[in-house]
């Protein structure tokens, strides 16, 4: 199995890790669950790596991917620069504690 389900189906979940994933790339920091925090992470890095690579080709699958047209402007034109000579792990994952209510592991994902 290659990715977590999250208690979720199909359409609810792709559309859960996308917008996760477009408010990371706005704001470099977002709180979440643990296992989200680590799904979010495989996506994330994938679309910067995209944005290094950053010929049409690679903006156009990062448009279809993330919903706002400002966050793929801002993803090619200042990270991509940023982390051009990184060789990767561009995110990183800081645990926080267990959530007030249900107890549920969170943790705070941000850019590096």
């Amino acid at each position: 199995m290659g990715y977590r389900k999250l208690r979720r189906n199909t359409g609810h979940r792709r559309a859960m890790l996308r917008n996760l994933v477009t408010s990371l790339l706005r704001n470099n920091r977002i709180v979440t669950t643990e296992t989200r925090a680590k799904e979010i992470k495989r996506l994330a890095d994938k679309m910067i790596t995209l944005a290094k690579r950053g010929d049409l080709a690679s903006r156009r699958l990062a448009l279809a991917y993330i919903y706002d047209e400002a966050v793929v402007r801002r993803l090619f034109n200042e990270l991509g620069e940023k982390y051009s000579a990184r060789p990767g792990g561009y995110t990183r994952i800081t645990k926080m504690g267990c959530r007030r209510g249900d107890g549920a592991p969170m943790a705070m994902i941000e850019l590096v």
